[in-house]
């Protein structure tokens, strides 16, 4: 009888595959785990702020109260952060995947298309789907290290088109998008372009178009908290636009979906620059140390990434599957890339991790491929 009942979209959709827990490896492999490497899910290995957790200790006394649904320090420190006005701000709980279905329920009709270029984040297509929406694809040069083909972009917007969404840096290939490749698309559509920045902390600055909301009307940036910051546990995450989006968006955006918890993470996030600054540093140089020790492998293709994360492909004939499966018995975890539209079986993606972290992943990957 339930059949009946879920909706056809519904049915059609495949489960969300997320990056493996240190808990679910402990229990499957019998693991000790402090002996867990964890590089499957673009944490930041440092964990956040120390700050926050005296302040979450002093708010926990008024849980029994609903939190304010538009907190104004909040805003205010994010607006100081970015040098943008408050109102072209929004936040949301669930990290960024709250606003992009905020997004959805906002502009998207039965029918109504969406281009996405693939690989990409996966939300983008699970909440267009699920929102009625036609998903029409672009694509990546892989010859050209993932390069975006602008013109399989702009080929593929029509007259039905509402959103189209732009990952830059890329999540799962690591390559930033180019500017002009962006102002190209933007100036050829009335459509939504929604850039995702969840990774621009660990880019270079030439690379943040979050100010250009304030020229284009119809650009939406997404931010998080999940990485840099290290709140992916607090769901944390925000967008900037024009002050008419923002205001609709409002209007069907959960009331309570940020916790007073969540709340006061983000605040205390954002006013310790020491631990922002420290973890871009570290995180940027972890990344390239990884990089050059991936290099080395004759039986891999490492590609160069702007973000928190490695996409590796593995050319000794072993899949993904394989690789991972024999990382995960020695306590290290990386993310199958198989599971992410547009990629093959021969695909993996490897987070950054402390330096102790890096050196032991590399000494294991040496010993499996060896």
């Amino acid at each position: 009888m339930i059949e009946k009942l879920v909706r056809d979209r519904v049915k059609s959709l495949k489960p969300y595959v997320p990056g493996k827990s240190k808990e679910e490896i402990v229990r499957k492999y019998n693991l000790n785990p402090q002996d867990i490497i964890k590089l499957g899910s673009n944490e930041n290995p440092w964990g956040c702020s120390k700050t926050i957790e005296k302040e979450l200790s002093r708010e926990i006394k008024n849980l029994h109260q609903y939190p304010e649904p538009v907190n104004p320090v909040l805003m205010r420190e994010l607006s100081n952060f970015l040098d943008m006005p408050e109102e072209n701000i929004i936040v949301g709980g669930d990290g960024a995947d709250e606003i992009i279905d905020t997004l959805m329920r906002t502009f998207i009709d039965e029918g109504d298309e969406v281009v996405i270029p693939i690989p990409t984040f996966t939300q983008y297509q699970v909440s267009a789907h699920i929102h009625g929406a036609n998903i029409r694809y672009g694509g990546y040069r892989k010859e050209e290290n993932f390069k975006l083909n602008v013109e399989s972009i702009l080929n593929n917007i029509t007259e039905r088109t509402k959103i189209v969404f732009l990952c830059t840096p890329n999540n799962p290939t690591g390559n930033p998008i180019d500017k002009k490749d962006i102002k190209k698309i933007l100036e050829s559509t009335e459509a939504l372009v929604v850039v995702d920045h969840a990774y621009i902390e660990y880019s270079r600055d030439i690379y943040d178009i979050t100010k250009w909301v304030l020229e284009y009307e119809n650009l939406l940036v997404l931010r998080t908290f999940s990485k840099i910051f290290g709140l992916a546990g607090a769901r944390v995450g925000y967008g900037v636009a024009d002050e008419r989006i923002v205001n609709y968006m409002m209007r069907v955006k959960p009331v309570f979906s940020l916790t007073r918890l969540s709340q006061i993470s983000a605040i205390c996030a954002l006013r310790d620059r020491e631990f922002f600054n420290f973890s871009r540093e570290k995180g940027i140089e972890s990344r390239e140390m990884l990089y050059r020790g991936l290099r080395k492998f004759r039986d891999l293709k490492v590609y160069p990434s702007e973000a928190n994360y490695l996409l590796v492909e593995i050319r000794n004939g072993m899949t993904s599957r394989e690789l991972c499966e024999e990382l995960l018995k020695r306590g290290v975890i990386v993310r199958d890339c198989k599971s992410f539209e547009g990629l093959d079986g021969e695909y993996i993606r490897v987070s950054i991790g402390t330096f102790e972290e890096d050196r032991r992943f590399l000494e294991i990957l040496r010993d499996i491929l060896s």
